[in-house]
């Protein structure tokens, strides 16, 4: 049955698109993401649950993590049907994450992508389930999702994103957040720390899913797309933290001032909003040099990678 199942993903793979546009990369990426997530939720036996993953899962996200994993996997011409195990498996854990930080013990917020947050329309509990259901299944598809992917690379996967959500990623970088940002003593260093544990990380790990669904095995690709997604997933939390200062609740599509609310410490906070904007620009100028030398093949990450400096929410 097993090998059944690796020749009919075989015969139906198509080659990679390397002249891709940005559009058709959003395109690509919201279809295929939506297809798996349908065939998983339909057999969920809790209408609740289903209901509740569903609502946070289809409501508008920007997909950016996924993105990242499509736009780097196509550098090195990794199949489609590998990179949509990473893609959506990290999209799962990213939702997981959003239900969990809105709770009232954590940044206890109301708006999500416009609309109430997981637990205010479907009460505390249930947003807990849907979350940690949400991070189960991440791992499921990574192990079982029918692809022509070997098991050595889904183990990898799994090792990757674990590691980027877990104790030394995501969860300690919430639980620093939790503990040590309400701190006016809080240094700069300190601060950017946990920005890339409870930021950085998962970036980081978007690109190295990205690159593993492919052939590529050199281990200057490994450290130069390392450099790159640390540099971008530092950037993108600053510039979160600079939109709750300046944005508003009808563009960012949740409460603008959570942070001031919560009396958190961020990087604007420290160096102010005018070094906080530089240090952002300069971060993406560093992640872009990063993958130079990959010429051409890397146009539509470098693409994507202009996209996430001009967004405003």
């Amino acid at each position: 049955m097993e090998t059944m199942t690796k020749k009919k993903v075989l015969k139906t793979m198509k080659p990679t698109k390397t002249n891709m546009t940005l559009d058709e990369l959003f395109s690509l990426c919201d279809n295929r993401l939506k297809k798996i997530f349908s065939q998983y939720s339909q057999e969920i036996p809790s209408l609740e649950l289903k209901t509740a993953m569903e609502y946070t899962l289809f409501n508008g996200g920007k997909h950016l993590r996924p993105l990242l994993i499509y736009a780097t996997g196509l550098i090195f011409d990794a199949p489609l049907e590998n990179l949509d195990i990473p893609a959506s498996s990290v999209e799962l854990v990213h939702t997981y994450s959003l239900i969990h930080d809105d709770l009232p013990c954590m940044d206890n917020a109301d708006i999500r992508r416009g609309k109430p947050t997981c637990h205010k329309a479907y009460g505390e509990g249930i947003a807990v389930l849907a979350g940690d259901a949400l991070h189960t299944l991440a791992m499921q598809i990574i192990a079982s999702h029918p692809s022509s992917l070997k098991a050595e690379k889904r183990l990898q996967m799994m090792c990757t994103l674990s590691n980027a959500c877990g104790p030394y990623g995501m969860a300690a970088g919430q639980a620093l957040d939790l503990t040590v940002m309400n701190d006016e003593s809080i240094s700069r260093e300190m601060l950017i720390d946990i920005y890339r544990l409870k930021t950085g990380a998962l970036f980081a790990a978007c690109i190295e899913m990205g690159r593993l669904a492919s052939r590529d095995d050199d281990e200057i690709n490994q450290t130069a797309l390392q450099e790159f997604g640390n540099c971008i997933g530092l950037a993108f939390q600053i510039q979160d933290d600079i939109l709750d200062t300046e944005s508003t609740t009808e563009i960012l599509g949740k409460s603008q001032g959570i942070d001031i609310k919560n009396k958190k410490i961020t990087y604007p906070h420290l160096v102010g909003v005018t070094p906080a904007k530089e240090k952002v620009q300069s971060l993406y100028e560093e992640a872009l040099e990063a993958v130079n030398y990959l010429g051409h093949k890397a146009q539509l990450l470098r693409e994507l990678t202009g996209h996430m400096l001009q967004r405003n929410r």
